[in-house]
């Protein structure tokens, strides 16, 4: 890998080290944070309009309105049987840093309704935002080989292993879980967490291009 620049009329190449492309143990603390303190925030504009997202989550959220047991238990217990399966095909780091992610979000959801509560939230709104946020997270976690477990850890390998794109598989999975939410929330919930589960789906499309980033 090398870095291009030009000085006069010279062009000078650059090389560029691995360990010059390599995250570091801040940076990757900040991004998992950060990503999961997103999504976590997102979780909670959801469960205040009554909405829902996809994948692991959104099999937590059913469960959450269905029996009115807390998100953040049920959320972290499903996602147990997905390190297995991260662990033997994506990497011991991957896992990891998922298992850690995962545990940060758990905790926002669990803290958040005692530090912040919106005394209004139109699902419109909490729709596109909360979509937005949790595209954004999702990637900071990506960039830095970690998830939120569940259908992303399958969406990742889908990508590095066949070259599909994460967002693609990512949108298709979450319309499924969402639509299969019908059971528990109305019609009118269910769309706008379509809407969500879409422009999540289509930040991660645009946004999420490991050919264009060199971190590691």
């Amino acid at each position: 890998m090398s870095l291009t620049t030009t000085s006069s009329d010279h062009r000078v190449r650059l090389p560029l080290s691995p360990d010059a492309l390599r995250h570091g143990p801040l940076e990757d603390a900040q991004a998992l944070f950060t990503g999961s303190l997103f999504v976590g925030i997102a979780m909670l504009m959801f469960a205040q309009s009554g909405l829902l997202t996809g994948s692991t989550a959104g099999l937590a959220f059913v469960l959450h309105y269905a029996t009115g047991w807390p998100f953040g238990g049920i959320y972290f217990l499903i996602n147990l049987p997905f390190y297995w399966f991260a662990w033997t095909r994506t990497g011991h780091a991957f896992t990891v840093k998922t298992f850690v992610s995962v545990g940060i979000l758990s905790l926002v959801t669990v803290l958040g309704p005692r530090l912040i509560h919106i005394d209004y939230l139109h699902p419109g709104f909490a729709a596109v935002s909360g979509g937005l946020l949790m595209g954004a997270g999702v990637l900071f976690l990506a960039r830095h080989h970690s998830s939120l477990g569940g259908a992303t850890i399958a969406s990742l390998y889908l990508q590095d292993r066949y070259g599909i794109r994460a967002g693609h598989v990512q949108m298709a999975i979450d319309a499924c879980i969402v639509m299969l939410a019908l059971s528990v929330v109305s019609w009118e919930r269910v769309a706008w967490s379509v809407l969500a589960a879409v422009i999540m789906g289509i930040f991660l499309a645009v946004s999420h291009r490991p050919e264009r980033y060199l971190g590691r």
